[in-house]
C-alpha cells in the first residue's frame, strides 16, 4: 500500500535566475550570432515557466508525472519542479462543515431532526488524492451516514428515567461516540477528525407538540412525587411532635382526620382556604 511520502523540489529563485538566464542567452544569440537555434532556448524559458509554484501556510502539492505518485511537498515558499510534473493543491488546513438537517427515526422509532457539526483535516494528502474520488464529498456523504447510524442507536429521551444514555441527555458519551465513528469512516480518505458533536436535534414537527406534552406530564408527575413524599415526612413529624408534647390527644379516627386535611393543604397546587371551627373536634 502506498502512504504519502516527502518530495524534493528545487528553490524557485535559483531557477528562476537561471530561466532568465537562458532567456539572455537566446536573445543575445538570435542578435548577434543570426542562429535560429537560440529559439530553442526562448522556448525552453517558456516551457520552465510551468514549473514555478507557489506553497501557501497550511497547504501541500501533490506531485503526479504522467499518472505515477512521486510525492507531497508542504514546505512553504517559491519552488521550481519539472514542468510537465502535475501539481496537485490540497489543503491541509481545518475545515468546518455544519451538515443539513436530517429526519432519522430514534431507536425508539420517533422521527427526530438531527445535524452534526464536524472539524476536519487532511492528514495523508496520498490518500485524499487517489482513495476517493472528492474527498470534500466523501467527508459530507459520510457524515451524514454516520448521523443516521447515530441516531438509530439511541433514544431521543429516556421518559422511565433508567439512567440509559440518549441523545438529549448523555451528550458527552454520544459525541464521543460519533468522533468515533466518523474518524472510523473518513480514515480511508486520510482525513481527521479533530473535533465532532450534535449541532441540532429535535422532535420532528409532526410529533414534537405530543412529545412536548409528555415530557410536561413526566415534568409533573415528578414534581408531585416529591411534593407527596415531603408532605408525608411534614405530616409524619407533625404528630410525633403533637404525640410527644402531649399538647391534643388524638385517637385514630381524629388522625385520619387530620392527616387528610395536612396532606391536601400541603400537596394542594393552590393556597388552602381556612376553615374556622367555632364548636368541638367533632363537629
Amino acid at each position: 500500500m502506498v502512504n504519502e511520502k516527502e518530495f524534493s523540489v528545487k528553490s524557485g529563485f535559483l531557477m528562476l535566475g537561471l530561466s532568465f538566464l537562458i532567456l539572455a542567452v537566446g536573445i543575445v544569440g538570435i542578435i548577434l550570432m543570426r542562429n535560429p537555434l537560440f529559439v530553442l532556448l526562448m522556448v525552453l524559458f517558456v516551457v520552465m515557466l510551468f514549473g514555478f509554484f507557489i506553497i501557501q501556510p497550511n497547504e501541500s502539492r501533490v506531485m503526479i508525472f504522467f499518472g505515477d505518485y512521486r510525492g507531497t511537498v508542504k514546505k512553504n515558499g517559491f519552488f521550481w519542479v519539472n514542468p510537465f510534473f502535475v501539481k496537485k493543491k490540497i489543503s491541509l488546513r481545518a475545515h468546518n462543515f455544519d451538515s443539513e438537517r436530517v429526519k432519522v427515526n430514534d431507536k425508539l422509532g420517533n422521527p427526530i431532526l438531527i445535524s452534526v457539526i464536524l472539524v476536519w483535516q487532511v492528514e495523508d494528502t496520498y490518500k485524499a488524492a487517489f482513495e476517493v474520488n472528492d474527498f470534500q464529498h466523501f467527508v459530507h456523504v459520510q457524515s451524514d451516514a454516520a448521523v443516521r447510524k447515530l441516531a438509530g442507536s439511541y433514544a431521543y429521551d429516556d421518559f422511565d428515567d433508567q439512567a440509559e444514555i440518549t441523545l438529549r441527555s448523555g451528550m458527552e458519551e454520544v459525541n464521543h461516540k460519533l468522533e468515533e465513528e466518523l474518524s472510523e469512516r473518513l480514515a480511508i480518505a486520510g482525513i481527521r477528525v479533530m473535533e465532532a458533536r450534535i449541532g441540532y436535534l429535535a422532535y420532528a414537527e409532526e410529533i414534537a407538540s405530543a412529545m412536548l406534552q409528555r415530557q410536561q406530564a413526566t415534568a409533573i408527575v415528578a414534581a408531585r412525587y416529591k411534593i407527596v413524599e415531603g408532605a408525608v415526612g411534614m405530616v409524619e413529624s407533625a404528630l410525633e411532635e403533637l404525640n410527644k408534647k402531649g399538647i391534643v390527644d388524638l385517637d385514630e379516627e381524629k388522625k385520619a382526620v387530620m392527616v387528610s386535611n395536612l396532606m391536601v393543604v400541603l400537596c394542594s397546587d393552590r393556597s388552602a382556604t381556612p376553615v374556622i371551627n367555632t364548636g368541638t373536634l367533632h363537629q
